[in-house]
Order: structure tokens, then C-alpha cells, then sequence
């Protein structure tokens, strides 16, 4: 078997330049080609996991199948690679020192005192190389998060650069950077000139340098960066700005990346046919018709609250060849100033949160779609808040509620999971993860998804009480969705119209190539319904 290659991805001036969309578009090259590629993220912060931060401050949480809690960049590695994904791909700060205090209390270093070098830095060198043993990896493909000189992933650069050290020719070092533009185009190479001498001061020399910027590269800027920073003028390549960041493997196989990289990794250089990925993307850049959808949400500040959504209507609009537009509305802006802003939208989403704050606005924009036609989905809380507005005006159980919103309600049609009612803790005990559902047949999600027995991933911590089930049912809420084991609700269904709620995140499974069948359903029905106008 062939060695395994190792790509590390780093970045140099600032933060948020897209190091997970070229890591994942640099996976998809070399996917395309064959390669079985295995991401990893390293995060900086303490936290085990991103499970216990606030979307306002980190974006969205994003949950793999085996229920870990996850950055968001592991979504755009999922979508770009069309697979599934492991805990094990998620390196954090608190992982490692979580692992390395646990095996000093056991004992694994008595006589030694225990420090950063080398004992830290093995640590994640061990890691790597065994998942990627594990996986059997062709190429992994690390993404350093941060900046360089950042303090909290300067021992993890120096673990790549031992790992860089011990795999010589194996392992490769990209540098994602920033060139300004000042003036009237004047490209200012110079912060990636002194941000490359950092990374060589810590003994990482990238051989690969991709820029991005408000203007592509000039030939002078390339000139200036291949000679400062040491890499020939190939391997200097712009990361530009695009219509949709699915056009990114394209524009990067334009400049010959994967050339790039096959010459220097040894990797063959197969030819490939186009794809549907290709096909798909030309549907995104050219729609047919523009259809809006409004978000009704609490984080609607931070888009990256919801950026799973947002990929899922781009997957789905693929499908249906609509541009879709989506927008973020404030449900507290409901409770104030009522439903008028929901009437320009094709369809509504409420997406899952926690907490009070807003859910009053969101339970009027379900009314709203239900009394009014408009399709509607409601993801996770979206759900719940779905059951909490059909018990109140369909079912006249009047005060009806979640007990996580209201504890005393008279109807607790929502109601804590069981096996959560004794946890204190809140790190990674939700229901996390993929879980089984049996559709119903007959139903709109059966129709949908084309079969019986399917899979979503969750995350939550209440469900539509069971006492309550039947009392639904009777009023008319279809029940579309069961557990196999415990009997969940896992959706449910309005009789007329298109409006679905599921407690599950089925856009943390879409994919540009597998895009979520309940995303697709909503958009179909609202292109009926805007033809119908």
C-alpha cells in the first residue's frame, strides 16, 4: 500500500478568509481523482467540544452521525465530499489536554514532568497518524484553525512542523493568505511577505501559497510573492471571490493546483469526465426564477447561526432551478410588530434554538403559513413550536406549551426527553446524532424521501409528549414520524398544504449531490404555489 500523504493548511494574516472552503475544495480535487481523503480541523479554544458555545459568538454547531459536536467547517467538508464524517476528525484544544491530564492523574509519565514538547506535541502527531491508519487514508488533509502567532495553536504548529520533519516529502504546507488592494488596484503583497516569514521562523516553509483578495493576482503581486516567500510562480494561486463557493475546486483546477500537487506529492494524473457536480453548479449560477424564503430564528444577527440552512435551500434550489433567497427575520420583530413582513415570502423556516426569547414570534409565523398556504418547515424547535400552535388553534388546548418555555403549562405538548431529566450536565448530552425514523405511508415526508425507513441527525432535548400524541391526531396533526424503539415524534405533517416539521437537522446530512429531501418538498411547493399567483 502506498504511503499516506499529508496536506496541512494554515492561514497567516487574519481569521476568516474561507481556510475550510479551500481545504474542502482541495479535498474534492483529489477526491475526484480516486483518493480516499480524510479531513481534520484542529480549534484552539479549550472547550472539549463547540457543543456549549453561543451561535452569536462560534456560528452554528454542526453534529456528525456519531452525535459529536462539531465546527462548522466539518458541514463544508461533508458537502464537498459527498461522505460522512467522524469525532475523530476534530481535533480541540480541550481534547488534547483533556487527553494529556488524564494520562498523567493514571500515571503514563510518572518520573517525568510533563511539558508542551514533547509531550503535548505527540500527543497530536499520535492522533493524526492513527485515525488516518484507522481510516485508511490516501491523502489527509489538516486545516490549522487561527492565525499564525496566535497563542492558543502555536504548539500545534509545532506539532506539524515535527510531523512535516518525520514525513519529509509526504507532507505539504499551504499558506492561506490576504492581498489588500489600495488605491486604484495597487496590490499590497507585503503582509503575506512578513506573515510567511513568521511561519519560517517557526520552521514551516508552505510550498504553496493562495491568495485571496478583493482583485485576482496581477503577474507583478505573483512575481513579488514567489520571490519573498520562496515557491515558484506556479504554485502562487488566487483564491477569488465567487458566485458560490461550490465553484471553488473549478476555478482551483484552472490554475493547475492539482498539478501542483501531484508533482510534488506523487499522485497520478488520471483525466476525469465532468461530473454532476459541474451540472449542478451551472444550475446554481443560472436559475430559472428567484424564490424568497424567510428564516424566523433568534440568531438571525450571525448568519453562520444558520449556515446549514442556507447550503441546504442552495442544494435544493439546484434541484428545483431556483436562485433562492434567504432571509433572516428577528421573531422577536414578530412578537412586536406582527406577521405583515412574512407575506412577501414563497415559504418559511423556523430553524431549532433554546431558550424563551422569541418563541411567541415564531409560533404567529406558523399560524400565519398554516391559516395561509404558505409551505412551511420547521426544523427541531421548529417542530415543537409547529405542535405548541396547532394544539393551541386546531386542537383548542388553550395555554398550550413547551415546559422547557413554560413550566406550569396546562398542556405540556412538549415535554423534557426522559433521559435527560436527571443530567446536570450540559457538554454532549442531548440527543445527538444520527437516529432511525419510520415514515408513515401515505405521507408527505414518505413521498419525499421514497421510503420507509431513513436517518437524521438530532439535537435535542425535548419531544412532543406522548400523552398529547393521540389528542393531536384527533384534531387533525398528522404524525408522519416515529422512532423505532421509544416511539419519538419525528414528524408531523399539516393535512392541507405543505407544512412539515421534523424533530430531527436533515440539513446537516444535505450535500449538493444528496441535498435534503424535506428542502427539496418545500421548494417544489412553493414554486406551485408562486405559479399559482
Amino acid at each position: 500500500m502506498a504511503r499516506t500523504k499529508f496536506i496541512v493548511v494554515m492561514g497567516s494574516i487574519m481569521s476568516g478568509l474561507g481556510k475550510g472552503i479551500l481545504s474542502s475544495s482541495i479535498a474534492r480535487l483529489l477526491k475526484k481523482r480516486g483518493y480516499k481523503v480524510l479531513p481534520f480541523k484542529f480549534d484552539g479554544y479549550l472547550n472539549v467540544d463547540c457543543g456549549t458555545m453561543n451561535p452569536f459568538r462560534h456560528g452554528e454547531v454542526f453534529v456528525l452521525d456519531d452525535g459529536s459536536e462539531v465546527d462548522m467547517d466539518f458541514g463544508t467538508y461533508e458537502r464537498f465530499l459527498n461522505q460522512s464524517l467522524t469525532g475523530k476528525s476534530s481535533i480541540t484544544g480541550g481534547k488534547i489536554f483533556k487527553k494529556v491530564i488524564e494520562k498523567e492523574r493514571r500515571g503514563d509519565y510518572l518520573g517525568r514532568d510533563v511539558q508542551f514538547v514533547p509531550h503535548l506535541t505527540d500527543e497530536i502527531k499520535c492522533w493524526v497518524k492513527c485515525v488516518a491508519e484507522e481510516e485508511k487514508a490516501d491523502i489527509v488533509l489538516i486545516e490549522v484553525g487561527g492565525t499564525v502567532g496566535d497563542l492558543e495553536n502555536g504548539y500545534f504548529i509545532e506539532a506539524m512542523r515535527q510531523l512535516g520533519h518525520e514525513l519529509g516529502k509526504d507532507l505539504l504546507f499551504i499558506q492561506l493568505t490576504f492581498v489588500p488592494t489600495l488605491g486604484k488596484g495597487e496590490l499590497k503583497t507585503k503582509p503575506t511577505q512578513h506573515a510567511n516569514r513568521l511561519i519560517q521562523s517557526m520552521g514551516i516553509r508552505p510550498e504553496i501559497v493562495i491568495c485571496r483578495g478583493d482583485e485576482p493576482l496581477t503577474k507583478e503581486s505573483k512575481e513579488k510573492i514567489s520571490l519573498y516567500c520562496n515557491v515558484p510562480l506556479e504554485n502562487v494561486l488566487d483564491d477569488p471571490f465567487v458566485q458560490t463557493v461550490y465553484q471553488l475546486p473549478e476555478m482551483l483546477e484552472k490554475q493547475n493546483l492539482y498539478e501542483v500537487l501531484a508533482n510534488r506529492l506523487e499522485l497520478r494524473k488520471d483525466a476525469v469526465e465532468e461530473s454532476d457536480w459541474e451540472k449542478l453548479v451551472g444550475r446554481i449560477i443560472k436559475p430559472n426564477v428567484e424564490l424568497r424564503v424567510g428564516v424566523v430564528g433568534k440568531y438571525t444577527s450571525v448568519s453562520d447561526a444558520y449556515v446549514s440552512i442556507k447550503e441546504a435551500l442552495v442544494h435544493s434550489g439546484a434541484v428545483v432551478g431556483a436562485h433562492v433567497r434567504m432571509d433572516f427575520v428577528e421573531s422577536t420583530d414578530i412578537e412586536e410588530k406582527g406577521v405583515k413582513e412574512l407575506e412577501k415570502y414563497d415559504a418559511i423556516i423556523v430553524p431549532g434554538g433554546f431558550g424563551k426569547r422569541g418563541t411567541e414570534g415564531k409560533i404567529k409565523a406558523i399560524q400565519h403559513c398554516r391559516e395561509n398556504g404558505v409551505p412551511y418547515l420547521g426544523l427541531c424547535l421548529g417542530m415543537q413550536l409547529m405542535v405548541v400552535e396547532y394544539a393551541r388553534n386546531a386542537c383548542g388546548l388553550k395555554g398550550a406549551n413547551s415546559t422547557e418555555m413554560e413550566k406550569d403549562t396546562p398542556h405540556p405538548v412538549i415535554d423534557i426527553l426522559p433521559e435527560q431529566v436527571s443530567i446536570i450536565e450540559k457538554g454532549a448530552t442531548m440527543r445527538l446524532g444520527a437516529y432511525p425514523c419510520i415514515l408513515k405511508e401515505g405521507t408527505k415526508a414518505f413521498e419525499l424521501y421514497g421510503e420507509k425507513n431513513i436517518s437524521e441527525r438530532h439535537r435535542h432535548r425535548y419531544e412532543v409528549n406522548p400523552n398529547y400524541a393521540g389528542k393531536l391526531e384527533e384534531g387533525g396533526l398528522i404524525i408522519s414520524g416515529l422512532s423505532p424503539k421509544n416511539s419519538i415524534v419525528e414528524m408531523c405533517e399539516w393535512k392541507d398544504g405543505f407544512g412539515v416539521g421534523t424533530q430531527a437537522h436533515p440539513e446537516l446530512k444535505s450535500r449538493l449531490e444528496a441535498p435534503a429531501p424535506l428542502f427539496v418538498g418545500l421548494l417544489k411547493a412553493a414554486l406551485k404555489r408562486k405559479k399559482k399567483d
